[in-house]
């Protein structure tokens, strides 16, 4: 055999390591999350989405477009000047062409 000593020979039984107790919630939490909004905290919570967020949910698609640098600047300051998002005025032009019978 080699000579080597097996450290672990004289453990028996493994130690009982001593844990502190856990503490009892001292402060109920209904009052923790009532102080919070009295002082403005924001929550933790995630915002509930909005009508608008609701709608687009799984219909979202990429739609990866090679453009002019001229046609993207004006698809972009038509979309700020009117506010909208670019999916809704790409599909706001595409109804426009469809109804123009191109």
């Amino acid at each position: 055999m080699s000579g080597r000593v097996d450290s672990f020979a004289i453990l028996t039984q493994p130690s009982a390591i001593p844990t502190k107790p856990k503490l009892e919630k001292r402060v109920d939490e209904g009052a923790i999350a009532e102080r919070a909004r009295a002082e403005g905290f924001p929550s933790r919570q995630p915002p509930k989405p909005t009508a608008l967020a609701k709608r687009q949910q799984c219909r979202n698609r990429h739609l990866g477009i090679k453009a002019t640098d001229e046609a993207a600047k004006r698809f972009y300051k038509i979309a700020g000047a009117r506010n909208l998002r670019h999916g809704e005025l790409l599909r706001l032009a595409l109804h426009a062409l469809q109804r123009a019978g191109v």
